[in-house]
């Protein structure tokens, strides 16, 4: 006997909606006054970081974005090695601190 409730799985052979973000690790690329980036949000790490927009520490375990620059002279892996961790609120306020 049906029990009047409906199904939340998709229908067989329909494809499910595409995460961009999940797909791309998180990453985005943003355009600012400051240059190209590359920005990752990441939910913490076991490592404590200096935030450069604040100069605090940003504590273990804590969320907070990773970001470098798209298009670094020297190239990709150059401007991976240069990688920044800050806070989520200093990234978003950096071009009012310029």
């Amino acid at each position: 006997m049906p029990s009047g409730r409906r199904s939340k799985r998709r229908p067989q052979g329909e494809p499910a909606p595409l995460d961009l973000e999940r797909a791309l690790g998180g990453r985005r690329s943003e355009d600012a006054p400051d240059g190209s980036w590359t920005v990752q949000r990441v939910q913490g790490s076991d490592k404590s970081f200096r935030c450069p927009g604040c100069q605090q520490v940003i504590v273990p375990h804590l969320a907070h974005v990773v970001a470098w620059s798209s298009d670094g002279i020297l190239g990709p892996e150059s401007a991976l090695a240069d990688r920044r961790h800050w806070h989520r609120s200093c990234w978003d306020a950096r071009a009012r601190r310029r």
